[in-house]
C-alpha cells in the first residue's frame, strides 16, 4: 500500500486530497493543528492515520512525519499543503506580526516538513519518494493587497527547484501544483470580502479537481515528473491583459 502524509489535512484542499487518496485505497496521515477534525476523518478510514501538530513547531513536525513512516512501513508522498492567506492589506497596513504569521506557516512550515520528508526518503530501503509542494497562482501572478501570501508562494517555486535538484541523487522528486480559486472556505472568505466591496465573486472551480491533479502527480513512476502543474477555474482573469 502506498503512502501519503498531507499536511493542512483537516480542511479545504487537504481535506479534499486526503479523502480522494484514502478512497483510492492509500494509506494517508493527516498532520493538520485540529486534532478533533482529523480523528473524525481517522474515524471513517482504517487506512487513516491522524497526526495532530503544528507545521511551525520543528519537533512536532519531525516526530509526526517518523511515527507516519513507522505506521506505513515508508514515506511514498508528502503533499505540502499547510497555508494561510494573512490580512488582506496594502504593505503599509501590514504589520510585522501580520507578515510573520503568514511567513511563519507558509514558507517555514513548508520548509520544516519538506525537511522531514526529504531526510524520511532518503534513509528508507528502497530509498526516494516524492514531495508535491502547493504553490499558488499567486506564485506567478499576485491578486491585490496579497504581499505576505505572494511573497512566500514565490519562495516555494525556489525550494520546489532546489529540492528537485538536490533529490535527484537520493531518488527524490519534487514538483509543484499551482492551484487557482477552488472552491474551499478560503475562497468564500473571498468572496464574502469582494461582495461587501461591490465585487462579482470570484471564478471557481470544485475542489475535486485539485485532488485529482495530486492524484495523478503522485500515482507517476520514479522516473517522471510534473515539475509545475497549474489548474484554475477556467475564467479565472490570469491569462491575458488588463
Amino acid at each position: 500500500m502506498k503512502s501519503i502524509l498531507i499536511t493542512g489535512a483537516s480542511s479545504g484542499i487537504g481535506l479534499a486530497t486526503a479523502e480522494l487518496f484514502l478512497n483510492e485505497g492509500w494509506c494517508v496521515g493527516l498532520l493538520a493543528r485540529r486534532e478533533e477534525l482529523l480523528e473524525d476523518v481517522a474515524s471513517r478510514y482504517d487506512t487513516a492515520v491522524a497526526l495532530p501538530a503544528d507545521v511551525t513547531d520543528e519537533l512536532a513536525v519531525q516526530e509526526a512525519v517518523a511515527g507516519f513512516a513507522d505506521v506505513a512501513g515508508r514515506l511514498d508522498v508528502l503533499f505540502n499543503n499547510a497555508g494561510m492567506f494573512g490580512k488582506q492589506a496594502e504593505i503599509d497596513e501590514i504589520s510585522y506580526a501580520d507578515w510573520r504569521a503568514v511567513v511563519d506557516v507558509n514558507l517555514h512550515g513548508m520548509f520544516l516538513a519538506a525537511q522531514a520528508a526529504y531526510g524520511q526518503m532518503k534513509k528508507q530501503n528502497p530509498k526516494g519518494g516524492r514531495i508535491i509542494n502547493n504553490g499558488s497562482i499567486s506564485a506567478h501572478s499576485p491578486r491585490e493587497n496579497s504581499i505576505s501570501y505572494t511573497a512566500t508562494k514565490h519562495a516555494i517555486t525556489g525550494m520546489t527547484k532546489t529540492l528537485s535538484l538536490d533529490g535527484r541523487a537520493h531518488d527524490i522528486t519534487c514538483g509543484q501544483i499551482d492551484i487557482g480559486n477552488a472552491r474551499t472556505a478560503l475562497v468564500t472568505e473571498l468572496d464574502e470580502r469582494r461582495a461587501m466591496n461591490g465585487f462579482e465573486p470570484l471564478p471557481s472551480m470544485d475542489v475535486g479537481e485539485a485532488a485529482r491533479a495530486v492524484l495523478h502527480m503522485a500515482n507517476l513512476p520514479p522516473e517522471a515528473n510534473v515539475q509545475f502543474m497549474t489548474i484554475m477555474a477556467s475564467k479565472m482573469p490570469f491569462i491575458g491583459r488588463g
